[in-house]
């Protein structure tokens, strides 16, 4: 390594870069000053995160020997967050293989230090008494503590934020069952920590001094029973009190199927991580904080870690992989690289229609709906529907709109109000009527040839709990006529050559 390369900072290298931690962990590394590589079976993956290019990227599996010796070279911090959770029966043997080939070849490039995140294990349980998941994570902790490389363990119990496995399995139990008939593991002690301490410890961590080799317990300050972690998400998503029946027949097989019935978390993760949760995992002592004090206000309560994790929905915007943005505006935010499960349900209905017109003459139309012009299809279901708005409390189709041409972000539009508009190009509304829930529109052109273009429109709703998962899918059968019509109909529009006008018979 050079002078230059030295004065740039330190080098860290991250494994799981596509994951849910090392997603996250990679742009707080690089705001600290450090240089990072990162080390990924599919780099593909990590093509559309924001910080791609500002890392190295190194194509392999950590159970290579060779392209993990070679991702080593030059590196002085080498972050260790993969285990093969949800892989098969074979996971032990796996982890345990990656964990030996990564402290071999840590050691053999002068590797300064690796920090590994590991699993939060009861205190005076032995070994062979844990779940294999736990029990993994225990190992590959050891293995890499006597690597002849200074290490740093930190165990974790359930971390909380939006993407990671444990807490969407906890919000699709909570947001889709009001009343639950559960394992006895509910009565589970548990001491969860938001997702921002994390990355905030591991961060710190690559400035530990080098004669510090152990493992250190993190955790929140509430230790709460599973039961009062679902009680208190309904609280804090505004949901209705949950009834919660624990039962001691469900056994930790029985668990993984109830949990992949209710939620869309694959039965490959979910069993591991409930037949762990029969084990109470509270920390036995905060030593990190020697290291890496806590600033003010941290850790963060279990409460406000949840508000986070549900900031995106509570503050009614589309972003991530809910829309076509891939910048995450916090850690406890949804990654484009989070499995299709994470961030909360989202329903769509998708519709796309080639059209006689250019952009310019279909962006013409999109920014002219609502208001006189109308919304190009099935009046009758459009006005019921703000006669029922109208009577629930809501604003209905009375607001109309502020010019019969053009649009602005913020303006109102019958019962929508304009979130995000790019001239020529998008639209999108948020619903601003009563619903069960949060809802979006938007409406795109795009050119697509000498005198066509084509039109995209998409309908989202992020539901809230089980009225508003009945809500979307009893009215999934009228999307047809009213969604599909109005593509249609906005397609027509765009090609007749008079400007849509008041009481457009489009309509």
């Amino acid at each position: 390594m050079d002078d230059d390369e030295r004065a740039a900072g330190p080098r860290c290298l991250v494994t799981g870069a596509t994951g849910y931690i090392g997603g996250r962990l990679v742009p707080e590394l690089l705001a600290a000053g450090y240089r990072v590589r990162c080390l990924a079976r599919s780099p593909g993956k990590l093509r559309d995160v924001p910080w791609a290019g500002d890392v190295e990227v190194a194509r392999g599996d950590v159970t290579d020997a060779a392209a993990v010796g070679a991702a080593m070279r030059d590196v002085d911090v080498a972050y260790y967050l993969v285990h093969a959770l949800g892989s098969g029966d074979g996971f032990e043997e796996t982890d345990r293989r990656a964990a030996r080939i990564f402290g071999e070849r840590a050691k053999a490039a002068g590797v300064r230090r690796i920090v590994y995140l590991g699993g939060l294990t009861p205190a005076g349980v032995p070994d062979q008494a844990l779940s294999p998941h736990l029990r993994s994570r225990s190992e590959v902790g050891r293995i890499l503590l006597a690597s002849g490389v200074p290490t740093a363990v930190l165990r974790a119990a359930v971390i909380i934020g939006s993407g990671s496995a444990s807490f969407e399995m906890l919000r699709y139990l909570t947001e889709r069952l009001p009343v639950m008939i559960t394992p006895s593991w509910v009565r589970t002690r548990i001491q969860p920590i938001a997702v921002r301490d994390v990355l905030r410890l591991l961060t710190g961590c690559a400035r530990l001094p080098d004669d510090v080799n152990r493992a250190f317990d993190i955790g929140g300050p509430d230790v709460l029973t599973y039961r009062d972690m679902m009680m208190r998400y309904a609280r804090v998503a505004e949901l209705p009190r949950r009834v919660i029946v624990p039962v001691p027949v469900l056994t930790p097989r029985l668990s993984s199927l109830w949990v992949g019935l209710v939620t869309p978390v694959p039965a490959s993760i979910a069993r591991p991580l409930t037949e762990s949760l029969r084990h109470e995992v509270v920390c036995q002592e905060h030593d990190i904080a020697r290291y890496v004090p806590d600033p003010p206000g941290h850790p963060l309560g279990f409460d406000l870690a949840v508000r986070m994790a549900l900031r995106r929905v509570r503050d009614a915007k589309v972003d991530t992989r809910w829309s076509s943005a891939s910048v995450p505006g916090a850690p406890s935010d949804p990654l484009p690289t989070d499995p299709d499960w994470a961030g909360g349900s989202l329903c769509t209905d998708h519709r796309e229609a080639m059209v006689d017109a250019s952009a310019r003459e279909l962006w013409r139309v999109i920014e002219g709906v609502g208001g006189e012009n109308g919304w190009y299809s099935f009046p009758l279901a459009w006005s019921l529907r703000g006669v029922l708005d109208r009577l629930a409390g809501g604003v209905g189709l009375r607001r109309g709109r502020r010019d019969a041409q053009r649009l602005r972000v913020g303006d109102s539009l019958d019962f929508w109000r304009v979130e995000e508009i790019e001239p020529g190009h998008l639209l999108r509304l948020r619903a601003e009527m009563r619903l069960p829930g949060l809802a979006w529109l938007e409406m795109s052109a795009e050119p697509a040839g000498p005198g066509r273009s084509r039109y995209r429109q998409r309908a989202l709703f992020h539901p809230h709990g089980l009225l508003g998962q009945a809500y979307w899918w009893g009215i999934s059968p009228f999307h047809a006529v009213v969604f599909g019509g109005m593509a249609r109909n906005i397609a027509r529009a765009a090609a007749r050559p008079a400007p849509v006008g008041p009481r457009s018979p489009a309509r």
